[in-house]
């Protein structure tokens, strides 16, 4: 198989079967264990903050049954007294009372949630940020299998799509419950009659919360899983590659429909989960609405039956109350179903975080030590197969062996999908081996740290990626701290630092997305250049020159012989002609080294190398007209 399958798989279309089934299989939200458990640890570095918010909705809880209770009062003891005369005095420290009593739970309810936006805004910042650190530790093949639009909706939408519920749950939670009980314990010493009938259906009422929740959730996790799909396409066909793609095989109408066609999907689902529980939430309002009228109605009977206990002001305070229960039990049955909805997201992010990188550093893994043999690379009966490939398939690589000794310039060249760019792969850690064993300046790959390995490594491959930013910062890149006079030397070793300062703004040019307002040429030696700056003790060039013109690649050869003297450096050769110098030159076919030598050896074994370069050499002279 190609050596470049992990490059190009992440960058192909699923077919439509693909897509069937990547749809069916989210069709449900992932299952994690402990989901709310493990929500609630996100909220564990802010308890303080967290009790403070708690005491807050106490207390602004216990104030809002206090005016009612205050009504009662004022009606039977000021307004309408026994000695049948209104009590101004007593009616004035009522009135002032609960004129407090509203100041204070205002001044309550600002705290309350500055707290809580100020809690879930962190939360929510540190769980992208973890999300994001996870993503940074997954392996290559991860992000080859994986849509980048995919993986961008998750950090967004998903993460977004949880924003309320982090920031205003805990509160409501605490305060429409505490509202709830307190209101309900109001009702029941105004008189337990009434609180009967005015709570008799709230059990049907839950039940059928719950699974209107239910539904809700899974609607919610088909609207993430369409917003990933619309990222995806927008990923695709937005970016410049994209764009240049469509516009050349005029296929711009086509990706409109695709991306309308996904439009209309989401519009579709989030129409169905905003009008989903709308019914549920309709009958609610009617019936908390209604049973001021039928207290009125029992109250009658009530004092028709000659009840005592029943007063003008117990009426007005009793459905006052029940006024106030209204709101908070409406918004804790929202948030209750807010919260069902927002566990399909959790769900969706946790199953992210869940995920295993394939290659981690184990138990006991250190620096590298032993500088003595720095820039020594060793395989050893390594065998390596792709994580997608088929049972029985062959595989990549097949028992290489081979030694690059400090400060050699070694090759591998072969046919294309001999598993070349594979052992480029391998040798930074980007993929595991299957077997056998790899050894960098005399340790097993596997005992040194990740950032130590690499940190040793400089990798030049044929797609150069520049970020959107100037050339100074795209340089910094491999050395932040760099000095202007350290990018200038870079910049003249890589044989790009005329061309930088031939630009109105030198260094400060902004290279567009992925470079594209520079040459091929031109952001290959940025690239070097940023090698350089890194100084590693090995250099890997994957194919470094192959998109390049005769003109630009002389340039970009030049400027790589500068970066590779000094140090060991292993090059993936498409073009024979660029590793004639070779120290060593490893011919690669089928996943197995076939031969070895230098580039008069393998010429004189008259071998595959042989006839390698016999045909590029015959396919580079002029043809004859016939």
């Amino acid at each position: 198989m190609s050596g470049m399958r992990a490059a190009a798989g992440g960058r192909g279309r699923l077919s439509g079967s693909d897509e069937e089934a990547q749809r069916a299989a989210n069709a449900q939200a992932p299952v994690i264990e402990h989901l709310f458990r493990r929500v609630y640890g996100l909220f564990a570095p802010h308890r303080r903050a967290l009790i403070g918010t708690a005491i807050l909705v106490l207390i602004g809880a216990a104030l809002s049954v206090v005016p009612p209770l205050l009504t009662q009062r004022a009606f039977d003891d000021g307004l309408f007294p026994a000695a049948g005369r209104p009590d101004l005095p007593v009616l004035s420290l009522i009135v002032g009372l609960m004129i407090l009593v509203y100041i204070g739970s205002a001044l309550l309810g600002v705290w309350q949630t500055y707290l809580t936006a100020s809690v879930g805004n962190q939360v929510m910042g540190a769980l992208r940020v973890r999300l994001f650190g996870h993503l940074q530790a997954m392996d290559l093949s991860f992000f080859t299998r994986t849509k980048t639009g995919v993986i961008q909706s998750r950090l967004q939408n998903d993460v977004g799509g949880v924003a309320s519920v982090l920031t205003n749950t805990v509160s409501s939670i605490l305060g429409n419950t505490v509202t709830v009980i307190a209101a309900f314990v109001a009702m029941l010493l105004l008189n337990w009659q009434l609180t009967v009938v005015a709570v008799v259906l709230m059990p049907i009422l839950v039940i059928a919360q719950r699974r209107v929740g239910r539904v809700r959730a899974r609607i919610a996790t088909k609207t993430q899983e369409s917003l990933s799909e619309m990222s995806a396409i927008t990923q695709e066909t937005l970016s410049v590659s994209g764009i240049l793609l469509a516009k050349s095989f005029n296929m711009q109408g086509a990706e409109v429909q695709r991306y309308s066609a996904e439009n209309k999907n989401q519009i579709r689902l989030q129409l169905s989960q905003a009008m989903s529980g709308q019914w549920f939430f309709a009958i609610v309002t009617i019936f908390l609405s209604s049973i001021p009228a039928i207290v009125y109605f029992v109250a009658g009977l009530l004092v028709d039956g000659g009840a005592q206990a029943i007063t003008a002001g117990t009426i007005v305070a009793f459905t006052t109350v029940q006024a106030r229960l209204l709101f908070p039990l409406t918004s804790l049955m929202r948030v209750a179903l807010d919260v069902q909805t927002s566990g399909a997201l959790f769900a969706r992010i946790f199953e992210y975080l869940d995920l295993k990188p394939a290659i981690a550093d184990r138990s006991g893994a250190g620096p590298l030590r032993d500088l003595g043999q720095l820039g020594r690379i060793e395989f050893d009966g390594v065998s390596f197969a792709y994580p997608d490939a088929q049972p029985g398939e062959r595989p990549t690589l097949d028992g290489v062996s081979f030694r690059i000794e400090p400060g050699q310039f070694a090759a591998f060249v072969g046919s294309s999908g001999a598993g070349k760019t594979t052992i480029s792969y391998l040798i930074p850690r980007l993929y595991e081996a299957s077997s056998g064993r790899i050894e960098f300046s005399g340790s097993d790959v596997k005992d040194l740290l990740q950032e130590s390995l690499v940190a040793h490594i400089g990798i030049v491959s044929q797609e150069t990626y520049l970020f959107h930013a100037t050339i100074a910062d795209n340089l910094r890149y491999a050395k932040p701290d760099a000095s202007q006079a350290e990018l200038e030397e870079a910049t003249r070793r890589a044989n790009i630092h005329q061309t930088i300062m031939s630009f109105p703004d030198g260094f400060g040019t902004l290279v567009g997305e992925r470079g594209y307002r520079l040459s091929g040429g031109e952001k290959q030696r940025i690239a070097i250049a940023r090698v350089l700056l890194k100084d590693p003790a090995v250099l890997v060039l994957d194919e470094a020159t192959s998109a390049l013109d005769s003109i630009s690649e002389r340039v970009v050869q030049s400027a790589l012989e500068t970066a590779a003297h000094g140090r060991t450096t292993v090059a993936i050769a498409h073009r024979l002609s660029t590793v004639v110098a070779a120290d060593v030159i490893f011919v690669v076919e089928q996943g197995r080294i076939v031969e070895r030598g230098t580039h008069h050896e393998l010429l004189a074994l008259n071998g595959r190398y042989a006839a390698l370069y016999a045909e590029q050499v015959n396919s580079a002279l002029p043809q004859t007209p016939a």
